[in-house]
Parts: C-alpha cells; sequence; structure tokens
C-alpha cells in the first residue's frame, strides 16, 4: 500500500481503504500533523437527498401521542438502563 507522492504533493488513498470507508469524489479531507505522520479525516459532503421518513419504523402508537419532551426523556432514560445493564418494560426483548 504504498504510494509516492506526486509532484504537487497528492498522494493517491488505496480503493481497498476508500472503499472500506465509504469516501468518495466530494468528500473533505482534514489533516494535521500528530508527532512524525499525518492523520487524515474525512467529512462527508453536504446533500440535498429527503430525510422524510427515516426515523417512521421508530414511530409507534405510544410515540405518537406523547410531546417531543416525553419521547426525549425516554430515551436518555432508556440509554442510561442499557449503559447500566437494566432492563427495563420497553427494552426487553423477551417479552
Amino acid at each position: 500500500m504504498a504510494n509516492k507522492v506526486g509532484e504537487k504533493g497528492q498522494v493517491v488513498i488505496d480503493k481497498a481503504i476508500r472503499d472500506r470507508l465509504g469516501i468518495g469524489p466530494g468528500w473533505l479531507a482534514i489533516q494535521r500533523i500528530v508527532d512524525d505522520y499525518v492523520e487524515i479525516y474525512f467529512i462527508t459532503p453536504e446533500h440535498n437527498r429527503s430525510l422524510a421518513g427515516s426515523l417512521a419504523e421508530y414511530v409507534t402508537e405510544e410515540t405518537k401521542n406523547l410531546s417531543w419532551d416525553e419521547i426525549r426523556h425516554r430515551a436518555w432514560a432508556a440509554a442510561a438502563a442499557d449503559q447500566e445493564g437494566i432492563v427495563t418494560e420497553a427494552h426487553d426483548s423477551r417479552s
């Protein structure tokens, strides 16, 4: 996986790495020096695709009638319970 640096300082990122990370044209490459090597972080480009319906599978009859604050509160409580290993009724996969 060694590549030569081009005369303009360009380096090719191997296709296997691009494929594994999902890097494509238009991504932003952020570079920084760490000790004696370079780290590169990739930022996805903005998109204009609609996200409408992307959370539909998480909307249940119960959540349709709750306020955003109540949904957020329940989500944080469930996440905290998961972190502590506590099984709650809403997240018990055995029921």
